[in-house]
């Protein structure tokens, strides 16, 4: 799975070396050395999508809808029906089609801000691609700020992958970090707080389950023989009894017979307590809208920005769906033309996508009808090449 494409050094006359006038800056703290992440992914992840349904929930959405957009291949001049990129794509490696690769990239971005694709090259084309965990991969600077080599770790073993020629036989996706030069940020790290208010709610609602589904209310012990406290073994078979026949929901409203100078004091909703689910719906809604998924979507009560589903559906594609799906296919097209040394494009089909079916509709009658503009200028606005296979 280790591999990479080996090519043979050009000739130094003939290559023209052009760098940032910063990069010096940047790799003075450490060139050659891990550039280590400032965030723990792991327990971002953790508490934000293992344990959370609505980080679960919102990650899955955006991951499967983008994974699933179809992908045109072309260039400045046609649309390939067929192609060995598009035969990479569909089949990148022994284990994985490409819904299921571009799924696992598309999560590791949006969890962690970073994605990470392996190239198993032979002498062109890279004959497999593999998504590497987020959470194990670091770059390694070079003296011009820019990565020269990238170290896998798992389980104390490191493999390095050397950037070498100008052929990375890594393509790194990230998101947009105005404090890392070197990795992305992401959804979560954003959303970190309300993802901490929802989880303790979900802990504290648990825990209101476990001690009889209502706030507890109090035992209140007045001896008749002016005994000011229960002894020790009255307060464990009294501790005893609550636990096992007064706690639990299978235990819900059993009545409690008090014996021995035992008052039962209860304990109402307070209006902190009437707040508390707002809180947590609150928190849910924070969520969602770091991840870009409209709550409606989440069924997240409460939300009215959207005037129907069909609506909010629209927003999601359009706002999250179609930004995130163009940058990481179009990173993807780039970092394979500098192995085939043809320029290709990867774009979504935007007349394949139903949520967009009626702006797409609206768009091709605008520009159909548009008299002042040539077929090439028409083709052009609606993002397709100069010429397709057959024209003349």
């Amino acid at each position: 799975m280790f591999e990479f494409l080996n090519r043979a050094k050009p000739d130094a006359s003939q290559v023209e070396l052009k760098a940032s006038a910063t990069g010096r800056v940047l790799a003075m703290s450490g060139a050659g050395r891990v550039a280590w992440s400032p965030r723990d992914v792991v327990s971002l992840t953790r508490s934000g999508f293992t344990v959370n349904p609505i980080g679960f929930r919102a990650v899955k959405m955006i991951a499967e809808a983008a994974a699933a957009l179809p992908v045109v291949v072309q260039d400045a001049e046609r649309r390939y029906d067929t192609h060995p990129v598009q035969a990479l794509l569909s089949r990148p490696n022994a284990g994985q089609g490409r819904a299921e690769l571009l799924e696992a990239l598309f999560g590791q971005v949006l969890l962690t801000g970073n994605g990470y694709l392996e190239a198993v090259a032979d002498d062109d084309l890279p004959v497999e691609m593999h998504v590497l965990r987020s959470d194990r991969m670091s770059v390694v600077p070079g003296a011009d700020g820019w990565p020269v080599a990238y170290e896998y770790n798992v389980n104390g073993r490191k493999h390095r992958f050397a950037v070498a020629d100008g052929l990375n036989p890594i393509c790194h996706i990230k998101s947009f970090h105005p404090q890392d030069d070197h990795y992305g940020f992401s959804a979560l790290q954003a959303a970190a707080a309300a993802i901490d208010v929802h989880n303790a709610a979900s802990r504290w609602s648990k825990a209101l389950l476990d001690n009889a589904a209502r706030p507890s209310g109090a035992i209140v012990y007045r001896g008749a023989d002016g005994q000011a406290s229960l002894s020790e073994d009255q307060y464990d078979r009294l501790l005893t009894e609550m636990e096992t026949q007064h706690q639990g929901a299978r235990n819900a409203g059993r009545p409690m017979l008090l014996e021995g100078g035992l008052d039962w004091k209860p304990m109402g909703f307070s209006p902190s307590d009437m707040e508390f689910q707002k809180t947590k719906e609150a928190a849910a809604r924070e969520i969602a809208i770091a991840f870009g998924v409209p709550p409606m979507l989440l069924g997240i009560p409460g939300d009215a920005t959207y005037a129907n589903y069909q609506e909010a559906n629209r927003a999601f594609y359009r706002l999250t769906v179609l930004p995130l799906a163009a940058r990481v296919v179009s990173a993807i097209a780039d970092w394979l033309s500098d192995f085939t040394g043809e320029r290709i494009e990867l774009r979504p089909d935007l007349d394949q996508i139903p949520a967009l079916s009626a702006e797409r509709d609206a768009q091709w009658r605008r520009v159909g009808e548009a008299a002042f503009l040539t077929d090439a200028e028409k083709r052009s606005l609606l993002g397709l090449p100069a010429l397709e296979v057959g024209d003349g």
